[in-house]
Order: structure tokens, then sequence, then C-alpha cells
């Protein structure tokens, strides 16, 4: 993958974080507070709980920080998933957020991503 390529890649997963964050707030009590400082994403839950998901561009990677651990995610020609575990992004990001907010939440999937 070329750096252009990974960029659009990653950058259409944080919009997608951003989107399904307001999808979120609308749809449930979350009250999810997403800041975004160039290639950071800092989702502050209402619970309390924090999340950061930020690109590592020089190994291609995004990163999601949370309260269970810290994943790096490499895009594998279908999907962002997990560099250990194989977990896809979105749904990984959907557990963490949920176990910290205390509620289901789902950030939905890499499908345009």
């Amino acid at each position: 993958m070329t750096d252009l390529e990974y960029l659009d890649r990653a950058e259409a997963a944080l919009r997608a974080i951003e989107v399904a964050c307001d999808r979120l707030n609308e749809s449930t009590d979350a009250d999810i507070d997403n800041q975004r400082t160039g290639g950071l994403l800092n989702l502050m839950l209402g619970s309390g709980g924090q999340l950061v998901v930020n690109l590592q561009k020089p190994l291609h990677e995004i990163w999601l920080a949370a309260k269970r651990g810290g994943f790096h995610f490499r895009w594998n020609g279908e999907q962002w998933v997990d560099t250990k575990t194989g977990d896809e992004l979105f749904s990984l990001l959907s557990a963490c957020a949920s176990e910290q907010a205390g509620i289901p939440l789902n950030f939905g999937s890499a499908d345009s991503c």
C-alpha cells in the first residue's frame, strides 16, 4: 500500500468513527465528545471513559488505546485488523466503548473505509 492509499483509507476510518459518534449521541445516552487534532481522535465518554484512535503514518497503522489495552490495526486488503488478535477495528472499538460506557454502542462496520 502506498502512503497515499494508506492516508485515504485511514482518514476514511477516522471520519466514519466521527460520524458514528454523532449517530450514537442522537440514538443513545452515550454522550460521546469527540475531538480531532490531525490524525488523533479523542473520544470522551459521558461515563468518564476515554478512547484514543490515532494514525501511525510511518507504520501504515491505526492505533486504538482503551482501558482494556492498546491495539494496532493494519489494512489487510478488506478491513483494518489488529496485528495480534485479528479483530476488526470497528468491532473492537464498539466492544471497548460499550465496556467503558456501560451501555451497548455500535460504531458500525468498515465497509466504506
